[in-house]
């Protein structure tokens, strides 16, 4: 598995990251070691938590692998914001609740630092120097060592660049967006701002819940019996959504792999992208999703899926997609690919 740098920073890591939001509920204890084991084996390096996830069991199971390893192999992410109590400042991103959740993870990890500390949603009630300036405290302290952001808007994620740039603090270095085949948005501004301000990007929910894996398929009258994205078939079950799907099966048999390994080599190959986070709730699974790598789509291929999952823009990205310093185009772009 290839390493790559994490935006602009120094920091090297695997191209696949490993989503720790099933340790503990999809996946026991055992199971989630298992697949630790086999993803670091495999070369990865990266693996994604939060301290909301199994209100702390996520932390602890990987904590508890985690002794005995060579930590400083490894880069442990996790996150900061939910509520995980009853007290008023049991949640947020005011300077009291970060400060009790960080040294919280800390020792649910058992280890003395988290390589990257993410807020995982704006917190529209608290300044956002006062987070931010708590936040260049713990890198400061040797705490953390990289910040993150998560589920920001693009007005969000510029403003707390600028004034981490204004005031001399730590500024975020990565964002972890919703992104694939199904779920572009991002690319409207969250990515060229990122790429523009050497931000790394680490999308999660790859596979949209189970809809790019080949489960779900046209003509279904209903979803897959389990099947995880089953609580969206009314929203997915469209023209559009069985598009981008038909596509993915088309490639996928041309390539002779599992769909996917498609959808998560497509996002591998976007601008920008540093590392999709990939979960699994079975050693089988993990494995299956990890043969992503080492290998590349043709452009033609690449260019297939990105024209059948591209939707209208919405204003006024239509009238700058329209104009973009050039001659005018025939009629107005649907993506920015």
């Amino acid at each position: 598995m290839k390493q790559r740098f994490l935006g602009r920073t120094g920091l090297r890591v695997s191209e696949v990251c490993f989503g720790a939001m099933m340790f503990g509920s999809g996946a026991d204890e055992a199971t989630s070691h298992r697949m630790l084991d086999a993803f670091t084996e495999a070369g990865g390096t990266f693996i994604d938590t939060a301290d909301m996830y199994g209100r702390g069991v996520s932390e602890e199971i990987l904590g508890r692998w985690l002794k005995g390893r060579r930590r400083d192999e490894l880069v442990i992410a996790t996150k900061v914001f939910s509520t995980m109590g009853e007290a008023p400042n049991a949640g947020g991103l005011s300077r009291k609740h970060i400060l009790s959740a960080v040294d919280a993870s800390l020792r649910r990890l058992g280890t003395d630092h988290i390589d990257l500390y993410q807020t995982h949603v704006w917190d529209a009630t608290t300044p956002v120097e006062e987070t931010l300036s708590t936040l260049d405290t713990l890198v400061r302290a040797g705490k953390v060592r990289y910040l993150g952001a998560s589920n920001h808007s693009p007005a969000q994620l510029q403003k707390a660049l600028d004034v981490a740039r204004a005031r001399g603090w730590e500024p975020y270095c990565c964002l972890q967006p919703l992104y694939n085949l199904l779920a572009r948005e991002s690319e409207w501004e969250l990515l060229p701002l990122s790429e523009a301000e050497g931000v790394g990007v680490i999308p999660y929910s790859p596979l949209q819940g189970g809809w790019l894996t080949g489960k779900f398929r046209r003509g279904m009258a209903a979803p897959p019996e389990g099947a995880r994205g089953s609580g969206a078939w009314r929203e997915r079950d469209t023209e559009e959504t069985w598009r981008v799907v038909d596509a993915l099966l088309a490639v996928a048999e041309e390539v002779g792999r599992p769909p996917s390994q498609v959808a998560l080599r497509w996002l591998l190959q976007r601008p920008g992208v540093t590392a999709p986070i990939v979960g699994a709730r079975s050693v089988e699974q993990l494995t299956a999703n990890l043969g992503c790598v080492e290998w590349e789509l043709t452009a033609e291929q690449h260019e297939r899926l990105t024209s059948a999952s591209a939707r209208p823009l919405p204003y006024p990205y239509d009238v700058l997609a329209y104009y973009p310093g050039r001659e005018p185009r025939s009629g107005p772009r649907t993506d920015f690919a």
